[in-house]
């Protein structure tokens, strides 16, 4: 079984590993399940998590509002990127969707390669 690579442990030390865990959120659980199942599908993402209902609040054409969503955990291959943002533009039914990449810096190295190797045309 692979551990977690303690030689990089440091905060200067952290590399990027090529991931990238994807933020999104959907208004609902069917929609979320759809997005996810595509994505995979697709090879547009190695895994999507599902999360359990959330409330957001934010600004949204000047006026505070709040909504339950469904929130996705979307991990890729950093230069699938792109082609995930232009996929989830077509699939999302708001008309700004929320799409946050955030570099994965460290990891179980076998679960990274397998992320990044999954989330790549075969």
């Amino acid at each position: 079984m692979d551990t977690v690579d303690t030689s990089r442990s440091g905060p200067a030390n952290l590399a990027d590993t090529g991931l990238r865990l994807v933020l999104t959120t959907l208004p609902d659980a069917a929609s979320a399940a759809h997005v996810a199942r595509v994505l995979v599908d697709e090879r547009l993402a190695a895994c999507v998590t599902l999360l359990g209902t959330a409330t957001s609040v934010y600004r949204w054409q000047g006026t505070v509002a709040s909504a339950q969503e469904s929130p996705l955990l979307i991990k890729v291959a950093a230069e699938r990127l792109p082609a995930l943002q232009e996929r989830l533009l077509q699939l999302h039914p708001y008309e700004l969707p929320e799409l946050i990449a955030l570099p994965v810096v460290a990891g179980l190295g076998a679960y990274i390669e397998w992320a990044l190797a999954a989330s790549r045309p075969a």
